[in-house]
């Protein structure tokens, strides 16, 4: 009844029932659960230094598959040089704060204008595209 009602086969359920959990799914469970009590006890550390706790609680694994595991769960380690994307430093001051002090209205054309820039990779090199825009009209007046 159970089968017909998730319309699935009847003999990859029994096959199952079984056998509900494979010996490969076993060995991955026992592998994440290794390397998260190793998280657990030091955070800081990667996938290389958790994959040797491992090891030394006789679980031992290939390092790629302590990064495979450590990667799904988002660990990193503390002591990489590599940025990710969103943990940047503290944004400095911004700049003539003292002049527009965070008041983007005003009452008549060319009073204030903000401008961005944006750089772009293309196959030739680099493409800067800066856009001016005055406060008043909300309209692009240069590029």
């Amino acid at each position: 009844m159970t089968c017909r009602e998730l319309n699935i086969a009847r003999q990859p359920y029994y096959r199952w029932l079984a056998r509900p959990v494979g010996e490969a799914e076993l060995v991955a469970a026992y592998h994440a659960n290794v390397l998260v009590d190793a998280h657990r006890d030091d955070p800081e550390f990667g996938y290389r230094f958790l994959a040797d706790e491992a090891s030394a609680a006789d679980q031992p694994m290939v390092e790629r598959t302590a990064w495979r595991i450590c990667s799904g769960m988002g660990w990193w380690s503390a002591f990489s040089k590599k940025k990710r994307r969103g943990e940047g430093g503290k944004v400095g001051p911004p700049v003539r704060d003292d002049l527009v002090r965070r008041d983007f209205t005003r009452d008549g054309p060319n009073r204030l204008w903000l401008a961005d820039i944006a750089e772009h990779r293309t196959g030739e090199g680099k493409l800067y595209l800066c856009a001016i825009k005055d406060v008043w009209s909300h309209r692009i007046v240069g590029y």
